[in-house]
C-alpha cells in the first residue's frame, strides 16, 4: 500500500513562511539561558519569543524583558505567559522594525533562521547593544566565530568593537518541528574598550573591504592595490603571514597588526 500523503495545514504553511522551529528541550533551553549571562538588573529583548519557551526562564535572570513575536497564533500564547510576569512585556511585532532602546540592553533569541543575517545586522547597528545570544544554524555560528579556522568579512570588520563566540551547540532534535540541521549558540559581545580608536575604524573597515576584494586570490595582492608593495611585504613579514595566505585564513588579531603597521606614521 502506498504511504498516505497528508495535506499541509495552514499552520504548517505558516511555520515554513515564518521559519519557526520552537525550542522545546529543557536542557537546551537551560543552555541558552546560561549562555546569555543576563544582567539581573538590565533590559533584555527577546526576538522570536514563540510561545514563551525561553521567555519565562529568561525573565528570572533579568530586570526587565520585552518579548517580540510576530506570529499572531504564537503571540496569543506568549501573552498569557507574559501576563503572569510583572516585569515582562510582549509585543506582537516584527523585531526588525523596532527602534533600539536608548539605554544599554542585550538581545536573546531563537531567531527565525531565514532572518539570521538581518537580526545580526540590527544588533550590530544598535548603539546600546551590549551582547546578543542567538540560536542560529550551526554552520552560520561556526563561520562567524572562526570555528573552522577561517574568518568572514563581517567578523573581521567588526572585530575591533565586537567579539564573536560559538557558545554551544544544540541538536536539531531539541526543536519542534525538527529542522534539517543542528543549531549553534552564537554570542556577540560589544567590547568595553574598542581595540581601535573611533577615528581609526573607518580606515580599518576600508582596509578589510580591500583585503576581501579577492584580487589575485591572496590578501597581499589585494593590499598592494592601495599600499606600497614594499610596505605590504614588510607588514606581512612582521605579522608572520605568508604572502600567499588566503584572506579567510588571516586571524582578526593579525588584521589589527597589519592595519597598525600599514597606517603607522
Amino acid at each position: 500500500m502506498a504511504p498516505r500523503r497528508t495535506r499541509a495545514t495552514e499552520r504548517d504553511r505558516s511555520r515554513r513562511v515564518l521559519s519557526q522551529n520552537f525550542l522545546t528541550d529543557p536542557a537546551a533551553i537551560d543552555r541558552v539561558v546560561r549562555s546569555a549571562r543576563s544582567d539581573p538588573a538590565g533590559l533584555l529583548l527577546e526576538v522570536g519569543a514563540g510561545r514563551g519557551q525561553l521567555t519565562r526562564p529568561l525573565a528570572a535572570h533579568c530586570g526587565r524583558l520585552v518579548a517580540y513575536e510576530v506570529d499572531p497564533a504564537a503571540a496569543a500564547e506568549l501573552a498569557v505567559v507574559c501576563a503572569a510576569l510583572p516585569h515582562v512585556r510582549h509585543r506582537q511585532a516584527d523585531f526588525l522594525t523596532a527602534e533600539p532602546p536608548a539605554e544599554p540592553f542585550a538581545v536573546v533569541g531563537n531567531i527565525p533562521w531565514s532572518l539570521t543575517s538581518a537580526v545580526v545586522r540590527w544588533c550590530l547597528a544598535a548603539p546600546g547593544l551590549r551582547a546578543a545570544t542567538l540560536l542560529t544554524q550551526l554552520e552560520y555560528a561556526r563561520r562567524r566565530s572562526g570555528d573552522y579556522g577561517r574568518w568572514t568579512r563581517l567578523t573581521v570588520s567588526t572585530w575591533p568593537e565586537f567579539s564573536w563566540q560559538l557558545a554551544g551547540r544544540v541538536p536539531r532534535t531539541a526543536f519542534r518541528p525538527v529542522p534539517r540541521v543542528d543549531a549553534g549558540i552564537l554570542r556577540i559581545d560589544r567590547r568595553e574598550e574598542p581595540l581601535l580608536s573611533p577615528a581609526a575604524l573607518p580606515a580599518y573597515r576600508r582596509m578589510v573591504e580591500l583585503g576581501f576584494g579577492g584580487v589575485g586570490g591572496s590578501l597581499a595582492a589585494s593590499l598592494r592595490r592601495r599600499y606600497p608593495p614594499a610596505r605590504v611585504a614588510a607588514a606581512l613579514r612582521a605579522t608572520r603571514l605568508d604572502p600567499a595566505t588566503p584572506v579567510g585564513h588571516v586571524w582578526p588579531e593579525q588584521w589589527l597588526v597589519l592595519f597598525r603597521l600599514l597606517h603607522a606614521r
